[in-house]
């Protein structure tokens, strides 16, 4: 073999143990943020879900796709990457609009010191609110994501999340200011 063709397998086997070195990394990574995160990966997923076990499965279905697509990743944080992952696969497990369940081991029931009542009249107007504010929501109170991470996942600019929860806040105060009126 010539000296420029020994070369030339060289280089490409350094890059094949270059690639290896930077997925194996990444997965590490992947792990990482898995094992840190996964209580907020799951409040989000079920809230967006609308059950638990969906949210479950959402959770693992996002990290395994992201565990698979990692070569894919170009590069910068990855956390807001693996978000849209599991974001992604909790829209997909879902199989109707969000309903937010009233039973004792809701995932809403905990998070709220309200009375029953309330909390259930918080539910439904949640519920209600567009999508995507309701996705903002779910990430900025539930994951406690910053402005920039929220707008990497959701697709929209860093100001946007902040008029996004701001009409979010709105709606729920004028839901919730309705609801206490009509019940008085």
């Amino acid at each position: 073999m010539s000296r420029e063709a020994l070369s030339s397998v060289a280089k490409e086997s350094a890059l094949r143990h270059s690639n290896r070195d930077v997925r194996d990394s990444r997965l590490a990574e992947i792990e990482a943020i898995y094992r840190l995160r996964y209580p907020a990966f799951l409040r989000v997923a079920s809230a967006i879900a609308g059950k638990d076990e969906l949210g479950e499965d959402a959770v693992q279905d996002g990290f395994a796709g992201a565990v698979r697509s990692r070569t894919r990743f170009r590069g910068g944080p990855l956390e807001p990457w693996l978000w849209t992952a599991v974001v992604n696969a909790a829209r997909t497990v879902r199989r109707k609009p969000v309903t937010l369940r009233r039973d004792d081991d809701d995932e809403y029931s905990h998070t709220t010191s309200h009375a029953p009542a309330e909390a259930s009249e918080l539910r439904r107007a949640i519920a209600n609110l567009p999508e995507r504010q309701r996705l903002v929501l779910f990430l900025h109170y539930f994951a406690d994501l910053d402005y920039r991470t929220i707008a990497d996942v959701v697709g929209i600019r860093p100001g946007t999340v902040g008029a996004t929860l701001t009409a979010a806040r709105g709606a729920l105060h004028r839901a919730l200011t309705e609801e206490e009126t009509c019940t008085r």
